[in-house]
């Protein structure tokens, strides 16, 4: 079966992530972890930018209304010995990663995204993970540009 074949066969299925992270089925949030866990290991993106769930037996279709993963929390870890200091975040998929702050944009509403799972995916920052954050963010009035110093490095957060 050819790719563009595969892409016309595969069927939508009525669950969708809303902007919150929050998994529905039928319009029922899902409360099983496990499940969704499954769901997120399986998740992928299309050429298009739709999308799906696969597994070994199927792949099906999903709606996402903004993007597929949040950040819940963040944390500042910082070597004492004179290492390297880094965010820690936490995703709604309950995994931890390192932020790269290089990948932080300020989305519609002013809404703070970054790159996850190395740069495959989005994530949208819940109300309380860009406060965490927030803390950490310096504003320069005159170039009116925010931006993060970490390591010495100054890291401007786009607006796309």
């Amino acid at each position: 079966m050819t790719e563009n074949n595969e892409k016309k066969d595969l069927p939508s299925i009525d669950i969708r992530i809303d902007k919150d992270g929050v998994w529905y089925y039928k319009g029922n949030e899902m409360f099983r972890k496990d499940i969704v866990a499954l769901f997120y290991q399986g998740l992928e993106s299309d050429h298009a930018g739709r999308y799906l769930v696969r597994n070994e037996k199927e792949a099906f279709y999903i709606e996402v209304e903004d993007v597929p993963y949040t950040v819940i929390s963040v944390e500042f870890k910082s070597n004492e010995e004179g290492g390297t200091s880094f965010f820690n975040i936490l995703l709604s998929d309950d995994s931890m990663e390192q932020l790269d702050p290089s990948t932080l944009r300020i989305g519609k509403e002013n809404v703070l995204y970054c790159s996850v799972k190395k740069n495959v995916f989005e994530a949208r920052f819940t109300r309380k993970s860009y406060y965490q954050l927030a803390k950490y963010i310096q504003h320069d009035p005159g170039k009116d540009i925010y931006f993060l110093i970490l390591n010495n490095r100054h890291y401007e957060i786009s607006s796309k």
